[in-house]
């Protein structure tokens, strides 16, 4: 009995190595799960579901072939793929969750979410996010010509800095806020949280105020590898895997 979390693919026609790992990874390692969770950011650059392009395809059909062997597969939108919507939910068979959601694993109730709500030191970032969010500007961006929305995509990629490993300096304002972090564990009263974003894979222990410790599992991103949580009833473990070489 295994479950398994991933976050921050950043899956992008750029870089099909990422994304003929993650296909190996739902053919050979997912389809022998009780469920997968995207924890959000799949897609360096997300415009809608209504993009057609042969990238998008091949990931919709990787998806589509590991729910129909009935793995259950959920979804949980990150910062850069939050347009994902009910037509992609349909074409693939994944569940989409609202953030944060609660999850029974295996007898534990665990916290989940993508991440970014809890890097409050980035004052800028979370400005942006509370607009972007708003459900009328994405109603704007969507009634935006598909093509359009495509080149701001493209533009968006090119400039992307999430094709290269992050500076030290851009890792520390984007990593969790100890003071977000311990009040999410005491809002939702769980002792165990599994998130993205920061891109620094790590198990954190966090002392909470009536001094039990609570367990913070941080997902890796996909640069350079792989990277994956792999929970069983009786232990977790993050796991990295090389990215294959083209040449």
């Amino acid at each position: 009995m295994t479950t398994w979390f991933i976050s921050d693919l950043h899956l992008s026609p750029a870089r099909p190595d990422i994304t003929g790992l993650f296909q190996r990874f739902l053919q050979e390692q997912a389809i022998h799960a009780d469920a997968l969770y995207i924890l959000g950011d799949l897609f360096d650059a997300w415009i809608g579901d209504d993009d057609t392009s042969d990238f998008v395809a091949a990931v919709q059909v990787a998806l589509r072939q590991l729910t129909d062997s009935g793995v259950p597969v959920y979804f949980i939108a990150g910062n850069r793929d939050f347009l994902i919507g009910p037509r992609f939910s349909q074409i693939t068979g994944i569940k989409l969750l609202k953030e944060p959601s609660i999850v029974d694993l295996y007898g534990v109730p665990t916290l989940i979410l993508h991440g970014d709500t809890l890097c409050t030191d980035d004052v800028s970032y979370q400005r942006f996010r509370k607009v972007i969010r708003n459900r009328w500007v994405q109603k704007l961006l969507l009634a935006l010509p598909l093509s359009l929305r495509m080149r701001i995509a493209n533009k968006l990629r090119a400039s992307s800095k999430t094709q290269q490993p992050l500076t030290e300096q851009q890792l520390r304002i984007m990593d969790a806020n100890e003071h977000a972090v311990r009040e999410l564990f005491i809002e939702h009263d769980v002792q165990r949280m599994i998130h993205g974003h920061t891109h620094r894979p790590a198990v954190h222990q966090h002392r909470l105020p009536n001094g039990e410790m609570a367990e913070r599992i941080v997902l890796g991103d996909w640069y350079t590898q792989g990277s994956f949580l792999k929970v069983t009833a009786t232990e977790r473990e993050l796991i990295v895997s090389p990215i294959a070489s083209d040449n």
